[in-house]
C-alpha cells in the first residue's frame, strides 16, 4: 500500500513497529483471548514498553508528543491484523485525549504517565441499558457531598470495561436540565473499590476477543477534582468536540479491514482452483474483485482526506458523520462480497475472512449509529 498523504518517516516508523509487535504478540494469542473474553492485560505494558500507546500524548504527560497520524498508522496496523483484541484504540486515542483536553493540570500528570506505560489501562462508560445513541437520556446520578461525588447507576457494553484501571463516566448532575445536566467524572477503579462492581463479560458476534462488560455503580465516591472541565454541566459539549475523532477512529477501522478484506480473497482466489483453473479467471470473481478494489480506493481516498483534515483542525462534525457512517457501510458490502468469494471455506472461523466479516457489523453502531449519523449530516443541510 502506498504511504499515505498524512504520513512521513516518523509515521512510518512508528507503523513498522506496531506491525511486528501486533504480529508476534498480539495475532498469534487470538484463540486464547477469545477463550477467555478479553486479551492479557501484560499486553497493554508491553505495548508502553514499545511507545504504542498515547502517542499523541504531550511528553510532558509522558505520551508520545506525536500526533493523531501517528495514532491513525497504529489503528491501522491493529485492524489489517484482524478483530483486534487489544483495545487500544479506545484506551489512546478515545479517552486519553478527554483527560488531555479537559482534565486538571493534577490529573493529567498523575494519569497519563500512567496510561502512556500501560500500568493504567482506560476505558469509558456512556452508553447505558435502554439509552444507547441518545446520551441525554442517561440516568447514572453523581451528587456533590463535600469534596466528593457518590456515583450510583450501570453502563453496558464498555469496551476495556473487564481490565480498565480508570474509567471517564457521563453522569447527570443535574437531571433537571437534560443535556446541560450531563457531566464527565474519572474513576480510578479496582475490584476492591467500594461501590464498583463489573459485570459480566459479554458474549458477542465479533470482536470476541476484546473484552466488552457491563459495569455497576453503587455509591462510588470518586474526588471531586475529577471532573473533566471547570465547572459541572460541561460533558455533552465535551462529548460533542471530541466524537468527531472517536467517529474518525472507527472509519480508520473500517477502510483498514476492507482493504484486508480486498487483500485476502485476491490471494484466495489466485491460489484456489475451480473446474480446472484459477477461480480468480473466473469473469464473476474478476469483477466482483475490481468493484470491491474501486470501493476500498474510493474509501481510501475519503478517509485519508478526512484525516489530514483533522490534523490541521478542519475536520467538521457532518463530515466525520459522514466518514463514520459511509465508511462502515463500504466495508459491510466489501467484507460480504468477499467472503462469498471463499465458499464454504468463508464460514470456518480458522479463516481470518470471516473474522473480518464478524468484526465488520460493529462499526455501523458504536461510536454513534449510522442513522444518528444520518441525522447529524442532514441537520447541517
Amino acid at each position: 500500500m502506498a504511504r499515505a498523504v498524512w504520513s512521513d518517516d516518523e509515521v512510518e516508523a512508528v507503523r513498522e513497529l506496531a506491525r511486528d509487535f501486533f504480529a508476534k504478540e498480539v495475532v498469534p494469542h487470538e484463540e486464547k483471548f477469545v477463550a477467555q473474553g478479553h486479551p492479557d492485560r501484560e499486553l497493554y505494558n508491553r505495548a508502553g514498553e514499545l511507545g504504542l500507546l498515547c502517542a499523541a500524548i504531550p511528553t510532558e504527560y509522558g505520551g508520545g508528543g506525536g500526533t493523531f497520524a501517528h495514532e491513525a498508522a497504529i489503528i491501522e496496523e491493529q485492524s489489517f491484523g484482524g478483530e483486534g483484541a487489544l483495545g487500544m484504540p479506545v484506551h489512546s486515542s478515545i479517552i486519553a485525549p478527554y483527560l488531555a483536553h479537559f482534565g486538571s493540570e493534577e490529573l493529567k500528570r498523575r494519569v497519563l504517565p500512567k496510561a502512556a506505560t500501560g500500568e493504567m489501562v482506560l476505558s469509558i462508560g456512556m452508553t447505558e441499558p435502554g439509552t444507547g445513541s441518545d446520551l441525554q437520556a442517561i440516568k447514572t446520578r453523581a451528587v456533590r457531598e463535600g469534596d466528593e461525588y457518590v456515583i450510583t447507576g450501570s453502563k453496558i457494553f464498555i469496551s476495556n470495561g473487564w481490565l480498565c484501571d480508570g474509567i471517564i463516566l457521563a453522569v447527570k448532575t443535574d437531571p433537571t436540565k437534560g443535556a446541560a445536566g450531563v457531566s464527565l467524572i474519572f474513576a480510578e477503579v479496582g475490584d476492591d473499590t467500594p461501590g464498583f462492581k463489573r459485570g459480566r463479560i459479554l458474549s458477542k458476534i465479533g470482536g470476541k476477543g476484546q473484552d466488552t462488560a457491563e459495569l455497576f455503580f453503587d455509591g462510588l465516591r470518586v474526588s471531586a477534582s475529577n471532573l473533566l472541565g471547570e465547572a459541572e454541566g460541561q460533558g455533552f459539549y465535551q462529548m460533542m468536540q471530541l466524537l468527531a475523532q472517536e467517529r474518525l477512529v472507527t472509519a480508520i477501522m473500517a477502510v483498514a479491514m476492507m482493504e484486508k478484506a480486498v487483500e485476502l480473497t485476491v490471494e484466495y482466489t489466485k491460489g484456489r482452483e475451480a473446474f480446472g483453473k484459477p477461480l480468480f479467471a473466473m469473469q464473476n470473481t474478476k469483477f466482483e474483485l475490481a468493484e470491491c478494489k474501486t470501493i476500498a480506493r474510493v474509501s481510501r481516498t475519503f478517509l485519508d482526506d478526512a484525516i489530514s483534515k483533522h490534523l490541521v483542525g478542519e475536520l467538521d462534525i457532518p463530515t466525520a458523520a459522514m466518514a463514520k457512517y459511509w465508511l462502515t457501510d463500504q466495508l459491510g458490502i466489501v467484507v460480504d462480497r468477499c467472503l462469498q468469494l471463499f465458499g464454504g471455506y468463508g464460514y470456518m472461523t480458522e479463516y481470518p475472512i470471516s473474522q473480518l466479516y464478524t468484526g465488520a457489523r460493529i462499526l455501523r453502531i458504536l461510536a454513534g449509529s449510522n442513522e444518528v449519523m444520518k441525522d447529524l449530516i442532514a441537520r447541517s443541510l
